[in-house]
């Protein structure tokens, strides 16, 4: 593992205030730079995401995601600009990252998350970090993570409220999964739409850049884990609140019992619900 002193000059000034760090030092920025971290969603959660991640330093980041910058992104989706109004999110999201740290190596999948190429793409990757917005992704992503015994840090907003919360149920013990608090998706037109309920732009900013410390977190393995624990904001009521969630052992991904055993039961098209149950 290379250490501080095998820094180049441009790197050592960089990542200086990770360097001094007790708990990061030389060798967590060595770390965090040969990490490799796939990001589902270039949008609200992953525009800041994707940025913290950079800054940061973490060696490879991948990103899948199949639309276009839009206007309307521009209200919460920091990582896009007038500038990339109709380009693939991915080419916008990859400009603004070199921008910011050429050290880096981005790799960019213009292309939908499906139960067809979920376990191929997550494979490679060290970490998953679920900026989606729809709850079949959100299964998807988390069943796939669970099969390919990949750490997942997953965060939900709308409105005012936002979730976040890490999943590595593949550990045993202690560690639940996504399907341990929410079995299933909602039936459809339960929860509404980011268009329908609206999006405080800059709670996707304060949610994406939690879930970056916490895949930091999990990367250098630092801290508490979040896994075990469901945490809720509230931003109108400027609130936190932690809940304690146990592996639920009638589970069909993670249980005793197991009824999915591959991505077989999840269909290719994904919906358009933001994911707060």
């Amino acid at each position: 593992m290379r250490t501080a002193m095998s820094f180049d000059e441009v790197q050592i000034e960089r990542y200086a205030r990770h360097i001094i760090l007790e708990e990061v030092g030389g060798q967590g920025q060595a770390k965090l730079l040969q990490s490799r971290v796939l990001v589902v969603g270039a949008g609200g959660l992953g525009s800041p995401l994707l940025l913290y991640l950079a800054a940061a330093g973490v060696g490879t980041l991948g990103i899948v995601d199949d639309d276009r910058v839009s206007l309307s992104n521009l209200q919460r989706q920091v990582i896009h600009t007038n500038n990339t109004l109709g380009t693939p999110k991915v080419e916008s999201a990859e400009r603004a990252i070199r921008a910011l740290n050429p050290d880096l190596t981005v790799t960019s999948h213009q292309e939908r998350l499906t139960a067809e190429n979920a376990l191929e793409l997550i494979s490679t990757y060290d970490l998953v970090a679920d900026g989606s917005d729809n709850f079949e992704t959100r299964f998807l992503i988390n069943d796939a993570c669970y099969l390919a015994r990949k750490t997942l840090v997953s965060a939900a907003i709308l409105r005012f409220d936002g979730q976040l919360s890490t999943f590595k149920a593949y550990e045993g013990g202690r560690h639940p999964c996504y399907r341990c608090i929410f079995r299933e998706p909602p039936p459809p037109g339960l929860i509404p739409t980011c268009a329908e309920g609206g999006i405080l732009g800059a709670v996707a900013g304060s949610m994406g850049s939690l879930q970056s410390i916490e895949v930091l977190k999990e990367l250098l393995s630092i801290g508490e884990s979040l896994s075990g624990t469901l945490m809720i904001y509230d931003a109108l009521g400027a609130t936190f609140r932690n809940v304690r969630v146990k592996p639920d052992p009638t589970c069909p991904l993670c249980g005793d019992e197991p009824t999915i055993t591959d991505l077989s039961s999840h269909l290719s098209t994904m919906g358009e619900t933001c994911a707060v149950p």
